[in-house]
């Protein structure tokens, strides 16, 4: 009841009701004891308005001490019971001071008849039991919505946790092969090696600026995309070429921070790695509708098995998307005509949810 008196709207939708039921008992009580109407509802109007504060906030506080979880059913039923007898009794002590205030006034009161007594009796006990009623099912509405709400935001806090952890997984992996390659060049071109640690240095710097977001546009993600290859060139010098094609639309979409980067980075090992002439990354990213689609694909060896897509970057990149997105997202590959492609499929949000 409480809450829905904190309210001005609340308050309105209260006092109109029993407005309302003012009205009808003004006209019982004309019909009854055959009262000019007017008199009969300055009788009953303002009786009423006045039990329902009363009733309504003794029925909140007597509800609030017998909650339903901790208090048995018989010690409910028999405290509402006795709450909504002596609500009766309170509505007929109003009606004969109502009256004793009206006749010292000069006014004419109304005729204090059984019938009449018994109406109020029986409307303030059945009025108080439906206003417990209403009470005891907005609590166990609150609750339920508070429960709903905390299931909501553990379950948040969990997929929170596990972005994160599985976020970790991606600088050691990406470090663990930038510094194997680091080591290679450091007994064959000395130069290339202290261009390649720089560059990796810049990299994590700008890197560390999107850890703490839970996601970032597709032009910042291409943008560090850009500055991976920028360390691999070192590496591969002009076996490495790189195609790129987003689409101005599918900028401005988010998605998980270096998403990109594991599947940029298995596309140099695995595929450019392994031939001897170099080949060509090619990402490709659009926006259709509600869907953001983004594909990374390279050259491949024809005369080398392929691979099953189930290494760590490509794994880690599943489980994220399905953390961030459920079935929402997807993860596809294909091996055909000597290209190795990784195809994305995500909703295509411009800002966070």
């Amino acid at each position: 009841m409480q809450r829905v008196l904190s309210s001005r709207s609340g308050v309105l939708l209260y006092l109109t009701v029993w407005l309302l039921l003012g009205l009808g008992l003004g006209g019982a009580v004309a019909q009854l004891g055959d009262e000019p109407w007017l008199r009969a509802m300055l009788f009953a109007v303002p009786v009423t308005l006045l039990f329902s504060v009363g009733a309504g906030f003794s029925a909140y506080y007597m509800c609030k001490a017998n909650p339903l979880r901790e208090r048995s059913p018989a010690v409910i039923l028999v405290s509402t019971l006795t709450a909504a007898v002596w609500a009766g009794f309170l509505w007929v002590f109003l009606m004969r001071v109502w009256n004793i205030a009206a006749e010292s006034f000069g006014a004419t009161g109304i005729k204090d008849r059984p019938q009449l007594t018994a109406l109020l009796f029986s409307l303030g006990v059945l009025m108080y039991g439906l206003l417990a009623t209403l009470n005891y099912l907005l609590g166990e509405f609150v609750r339920a919505r508070q429960a709903e709400q905390r299931e909501l935001e553990s379950k948040l806090l969990a997929r929170d946790a596990e972005l994160r952890m599985l976020r970790t997984q991606i600088d050691p992996h990406f470090l663990f092969n930038s510094l194997n390659s680091i080591s290679a060049l450091t007994s064959i071109d000395a130069k290339r090696a202290r261009d390649m640690t720089q560059r990796l240095s810049d990299f994590f710097r700008q890197s560390l600026g999107i850890e703490a977001q839970g996601k970032i546009t597709l032009e910042e993600e291409v943008r560090l995309i850009g500055h991976f290859l920028a360390i691999e060139k070192v590496r591969f010098g002009a076996r490495l070429e790189v195609e790129q094609e987003v689409d101005e639309s599918a900028l401005p979409c988010l998605l998980p921070p270096m998403i990109l980067q594991p599947l940029v980075e298995n596309a140099v090992k695995h595929g450019i790695g392994g031939l001897a002439e170099g080949g060509t990354v090619r990402i490709d990213a659009r926006r259709e509708g509600s869907l953001l689609k983004i594909a990374v694909e390279n050259d491949t060896d024809p005369d080398t098995p392929p691979r099953k897509g189930n290494g760590i970057g490509l794994v880690n990149v599943r489980e994220r998307l399905a953390a961030a997105y459920g079935h929402e997202a997807s993860v596809h590959c294909t091996h055909e005509n000597n290209h190795y492609r990784v195809a994305l499929m995500l909703p295509a949000e411009t800002k966070e949810p």
